[in-house]
């Protein structure tokens, strides 16, 4: 992946933003957004980061090594989560919009365009924003806030799954898997279980 998408865009604007998000539907775990500013006219030319895609088409090897080329080759890059007990609070849709405005707000330079990820967003930061469906699949920005994203959450997943072994949270990362499911009847639900989400399983509705 390159950067074609951006470079007629920076024809008129400064600083750009790529968004996207890792985690919406898992039981377990936080939402997480990533966001990362590429310096104007940036082309990869050649290396690691034309490997650059979807999180998801991507092995763990590979996207560990994006991650390191991203933070290196940014103007500036940032992950948020909301943890579970949030999610359950506000809903996920709004836990989301959650992630993506604090991944923003945490970058060291303030962009003038953000790219979203898919086709909803909402924020109040003042910054005009653009949607796009795919775009993970189809702008470098959104992709490298993609792979971010994607490396932060199994990071936090790994860790969990030290405290909570029985859950296989090492292998599904939180998504409702027959395994995941299996552990949850067995075991019932622990602290990081999103409680909103409910199992027809257990009879919940």
């Amino acid at each position: 992946m390159n950067t074609d998408y951006e470079f007629p865009l920076w024809e008129t604007t400064g600083m750009i933003c790529g968004i996207d998000e890792v985690g919406r539907g898992p039981l377990a775990g936080p939402v997480v957004a990533g966001a990362v500013v590429f310096p104007r006219w940036y082309r990869p030319d050649g290396g690691v980061l034309e490997k650059l895609n979807d999180s998801k088409k991507l092995s763990a090897r590979v996207r560990e090594e994006l991650t390191l080329e991203i933070k290196k080759h940014a103007l500036g890059w940032a992950v948020a989560a909301v943890e579970p007990d949030t999610i359950d609070q506000i809903n996920i849709l709004q836990a989301t919009m959650l992630a993506m405005n604090s991944a923003v707000e945490l970058l060291p330079v303030r962009p003038d365009l953000l790219l979203v990820d898919g086709n909803r967003f909402k924020t109040n930061l003042g910054i005009p924003y653009t949607t796009i469906v795919k775009g993970d699949s189809l702008v470098f920005s959104i992709a490298a806030a993609s792979v971010l994203a994607k490396t932060h959450r199994d990071g936090i997943m790994a860790a969990y799954s030290k405290e909570w072994p029985e859950y296989g949270f090492l292998r599904h990362v939180g998504y409702g898997t027959g395994e995941h499911v299996k552990a949850i009847i067995e075991h019932g639900r622990c602290p990081i279980h999103r409680k909103s989400f409910k199992l027809k399983q257990l009879g919940e509705k």
